[in-house]
């Protein structure tokens, strides 16, 4: 493929207050080798250094500072000056690998059925060290209905796509998930490709941590609204966080018989018309736990 026939990628970085993050952020994507990109970054009014950071980059990116509802509104308001064929978005904590734009391309290149990739991604630490493999599945609109698997940083959408289907600006927490299910309900199409593509940055100031109750609840109210159940793995982790603070993270979940029997109450309370369908899943969980942990 010669340049002058290759799909413009618009990439738009939401950011508030990141300063300490976000130039390695900016330099992963401006270091890509894929010749055509846009880069927008969505500054929300930062009162740290970050205008000094985003003019030092002089005409290599665009960006714009104004009041924002929350990331979910920065990312939908960069998309609509965007002017690509293919869309992505990057936090402002995250990273690109290296030749990551090139690898999407070429497989949205590859497979015009398909109107969303996503690759492999790692867990970084604050300090862009590899913590872990991000738990990336292969695409089963069965199993996005209990967990969140699609790397958001490692993801890559046809705007036509997107268009169909955007991002809901008033959802602020687990946004990129709410985005995944009602893509898939939709039937626009997602793969997966096995190339590492990005770095999603875990830190204590994170939002998936630092504000984990109110992940928690964002997410949950998602698979109300969504599929009208709450699985088994949801309620547990809840009931857990909340018996015991722990960030299951950095901390990881406590698996006690305390967390398992009080997860029944809160199960039954957050499905009030599918109780009989999670009291099964409560029965069945124990089992299926030995099986994960002796396979």
């Amino acid at each position: 493929m010669v340049s002058s026939g290759l799909p413009l990628v618009s990439i738009v970085t939401p950011s508030f207050n990141m300063d300490r993050y976000l130039p390695r952020t900016i330099d992963s994507v401006l270091s890509q080798d894929y010749p055509k990109i846009e880069y927008i970054v969505m500054d929300g009014g930062s009162t740290d250094g970050t205008h000094e950071i985003l003019r030092s980059y002089g005409d290599r990116l665009q960006y714009f500072s104004e009041p924002d509802k929350g990331p979910s509104d920065a990312v939908h308001k960069g998309f609509r000056h965007a002017h690509g064929e293919i869309f992505a978005w990057l936090g402002a904590d995250d990273i690109y690998l290296p030749g990551a734009v090139d690898f999407a391309v070429k497989a949205l290149v590859a497979r015009p059925e398909i109107d969303v990739i996503y690759g492999e991604g790692y867990w970084i630490d604050q300090h862009g060290a590899v913590i872990s493999r991000y738990p990336t599945l292969p695409f089963d609109p069965k199993i996005l209905e209990r967990d969140c698997f699609i790397c958001q940083p490692a993801s890559f959408f046809r705007a036509a796509a997107y268009r169909r289907c955007g991002l809901d600006p008033d959802v602020n927490f687990s946004f990129d998930y709410d985005l995944w299910i009602r893509m898939a309900k939709q039937g626009i199409r997602f793969q997966m490709i096995p190339q590492y593509l990005a770095g999603s940055r875990m830190h204590h100031g994170a939002k998936t941590i630092n504000e984990r109750d109110t992940v928690f609840q964002a997410s949950i109210g998602l698979l109300q609204q969504h599929y009208g159940y709450v699985p088994f793995s949801w309620a547990f982790g809840y009931t857990a966080f909340r018996n015991d603070g722990r960030d299951q993270f950095f901390q990881p979940m406590k698996y006690s018989l305390r967390n398992y029997l009080a997860s029944l109450p809160e199960g039954l309370r957050l499905n009030p018309t599918k109780r009989m369908q999670f009291l099964g899943d409560w029965l069945a969980a124990p089992l299926r736990e030995i099986r994960r942990r002796f396979s």
